[in-house]
């Protein structure tokens, strides 16, 4: 019954944000639209940003099924992208309101839920830590979501097939390879010795 009201609630929203931005919806114009009481909302949410919150996690939850094994993610990124494309008033809407750091909780949210699954896979019977596991994610993550929120700025009229695309193309392989590298301690060390012992560049002309 919670998820009937809640589900209702998800659709009355997405319905108003037709008609009128998110900053002048209010409770009232959500409870009339779904036929429930003040208190039945109150009961199941604490605001309307509480609402979206929820319908961002819940929209991630069901574009990412089944989508985050290294087989599939490609097809996943494609479904993260899908799924804003379909819900482009209620984004568009709480994006250019007050609540668009929602929308990029949400895409991080999508996105590392994504490439965790591929790291956990292809770390299979590698002696790697979640720590590293999860830098690995957020790396690709802001990358991602980088990218996503510039197609969402400029209103997405760019062919998110294309998008897709030139993100698979410029990342293919490199999950494996920052495995591997985490999990070489003789590489990392090698790294922060480099990094220790570079030259600081310098402005001065030479002789």
């Amino acid at each position: 019954m919670q998820n009937i009201t809640k589900t209702a609630l998800e659709a009355s929203l997405k319905k108003l944000l037709l008609k009128k931005p998110l900053d002048k919806i209010t409770i009232r114009d959500l409870t009339e639209d779904c036929g429930i009481s003040r208190m039945t909302f109150y009961y199941h949410f604490k605001d309307i940003y509480d609402l979206v919150e929820w319908i961002c996690y819940e929209d991630a939850a069901q574009a990412l099924q089944g989508k985050k094994t290294y087989d599939t993610w490609q097809e996943g990124l494609l479904q993260v992208f899908e799924a804003v494309m379909e819900n482009k008033p209620f984004i568009m809407n709480v994006y250019h309101s007050l609540s668009r750091e929602q929308i990029e909780s949400y895409l991080f949210r999508l996105t590392h839920d994504l490439i965790m699954g591929v790291v956990n896979e292809k770390s299979q019977g590698i002696q790697l830590s979640e720590t590293d596991k999860n830098f690995i994610a957020d790396f690709y993550k802001y990358s991602f979501v980088g990218i996503m929120l510039d197609w969402i700025k400029q209103g997405m009229k760019e062919n998110y097939h294309e998008i897709v695309n030139y993100l698979c193309t410029a990342i293919r392989g490199c999950i494996s390879v920052s495995i591997y590298n985490f999990s070489s301690p003789d590489i990392l060390a090698s790294a922060f010795s480099s990094s220790k012992t570079e030259t600081p560049p310098t402005d001065k002309p030479r002789a």
